[in-house]
């Protein structure tokens, strides 16, 4: 209220799963999807009216809801052979079933039957099949467009996953500087590193995650014979071609030293 008082607006993510009126109000009103941009669809959803109005966002991932759906088929596979296993005289103070119900992901689609034993809660399973590939945002801006407000709210969470890396991965803070110059290049070198982060991967498709994890399958091995040392890279993977060559960055060579003796 304060921000839009002072002439501001604001996206935010809602949780849905939070049980809120509202919030599932918006989840099932009917309406088609718009394509925004590839593996993005969005649909707009008004919930109240006056001062009790809220304007809601449903977006949707055509990708990752086929994502969640194989995922959730291996988990609940996982949770059938879990049940199976279960003594015939557990209940639910036995200690098998207690570590089962109260898991982060088998316990979402459980329920407890009268006899106290766990079963699957077919109820919960539709539920979340519901929030496949989904998230929900709610904003205050009438002026932008469903599309602006999922492209906008994506924005938002690439500054914070730049913010998230400049912190940890390359370790912005601390600084052991003492003088100006030297904080601001500290500063300067690793927003260059973000930025060739970014470039990494937007020219391969991939994340610096998987970026990083298959290039650090490279190494450079040290061979010593009566003839002299030779250091030498291993064989690079095909992967590892791609990534070169999607970055336009030459590999390193295959041989680095050869010494005679």
């Amino acid at each position: 209220a304060e921000l839009q008082r002072g002439g501001a607006h604001y996206i935010a993510g809602e949780k849905m799963r939070a049980g809120k009126k509202d919030v599932e109000e918006a989840l099932s009103r009917a309406g088609r999807f718009k394509t925004v941009a590839d593996n993005l669809q969005a649909k707009e959803v008004v919930v109240g009216e006056g001062e009790r109005r809220k304007r809601y966002i449903v977006v949707r991932n055509p990708a990752q809801q086929q994502r969640d759906r194989l995922e959730r088929q291996r988990v609940l596979e996982r949770l059938d052979e879990q049940l199976a296993a279960l003594p015939e005289d557990a209940d639910e103070h036995t200690k098998a079933v207690c570590k089962l119900v109260s898991h982060p992901t088998f316990g979402r689609y459980l329920r407890m039957t009268a006899k106290g034993r766990p079963k699957l809660d077919k109820a919960k399973v539709r539920a979340e099949e519901r929030l496949d590939g989904k998230y929900l945002l709610l904003t205050s801006d009438d002026t932008l467009s469903s599309g602006d407000v999922a492209q906008g709210y994506k924005q938002l969470l690439e500054i914070e996953r730049a913010w998230r890396c400049l912190k940890s991965e390359l370790d912005i803070r601390p600084m052991y500087h003492r003088l100006d110059q030297r904080i601001r290049a500290h500063v300067l070198l690793c927003w260059l590193a973000l930025l060739l982060i970014r470039v990494a991967e937007v020219r391969t498709g991939e994340t610096w995650l998987t970026v990083r994890r298959s290039l650090d399958r490279i190494h450079r091995g040290e061979f010593r014979t009566p003839h002299g040392r030779v250091l030498q890279r291993t064989e690079l993977r095909p992967n590892q071609r791609a990534l070169f060559s999607a970055c336009d960055v030459k590999p390193p060579a295959k041989y680095e030293a050869i010494e005679p003796v």
